[in-house]
């Protein structure tokens, strides 16, 4: 059962960004009111997720790589720092990007979804589990070259990216259908609830872990 903790917890982690309206579900909501269809809520959906995607991968390949080249602790280091950093940021300067418009292509989402989860450092809130037993073995880093672990390694980090998505997906995707489909969209404004804060905490906790770990 303790195998299976590090994917649960990037599954858990992705249902947790998923939750977050600033990481897409209201803007995918918000499109399909505007358009009136749920097929413009799907397209949304479908592209801010892959813009998810990418940004949480190219994340998670430059921690893997990074692997090669540095020691491990001093690469738990630098990214727990960073992550902290992400963390006090946020807590200081709680604006989002502003986008141009709602009148968004299929390519303009996937780049905004892209952008938007780099600069709340959604990638690297994995790193307690890319930088984890799952990922990492005695001897796989800090040499130059391809460690046959470490191929390994890239195995399970991009397969927990996918379950991470999985999980993201599957919650913006409820989150959004069920909003569409209610006719209480007054709890939006009742029963908001800011997100914010929590995330800036999530970062510096996962600083914590991955300092630790």
């Amino acid at each position: 059962m303790a195998d299976w903790i590090p994917w649960g917890g990037m599954f858990l982690l992705g249902a947790y960004h998923g939750l977050n309206p600033a990481m897409g579900w209201l803007f995918a909501l918000a499109l399909g009111l505007q358009e009136r269809r749920r097929r413009a809520l799907l397209q949304a959906l479908a592209a801010i997720a892959m813009g998810h995607l990418l940004a949480v991968g190219l994340a998670a390949l430059l921690l893997l790589a990074l692997q090669l080249v540095l020691p491990l602790s001093l690469l738990r280091h630098l990214t727990a720092a960073i992550l902290a950093a992400f963390g006090v940021y946020r807590l200081a300067r709680a604006r989002h990007p502003r986008w141009v418009g709602m009148r968004v292509g299929f390519r303009d989402l996937i780049a905004w979804s892209t952008l938007m989860a780099s600069g709340h450092g959604a990638g690297l809130m994995l790193s307690p589990f890319l930088l984890g037993p799952l990922c990492i073995a005695s001897g796989s880093h800090g040499n130059v070259g391809i460690h046959p672990v470490w191929i390994l390694g890239l195995r399970n980090g991009l397969g927990g990216v996918g379950a991470h998505t999985m999980g993201y997906v599957l919650t913006a995707g409820l989150i959004a259908w069920v909003m569409y489909e209610s006719s209480h969209l007054a709890l939006l404004r009742r029963a908001w609830v800011n997100l914010d804060l929590l995330w800036a905490f999530a970062l510096i906790g996962a600083a914590l872990l991955t300092f630790f770990g």
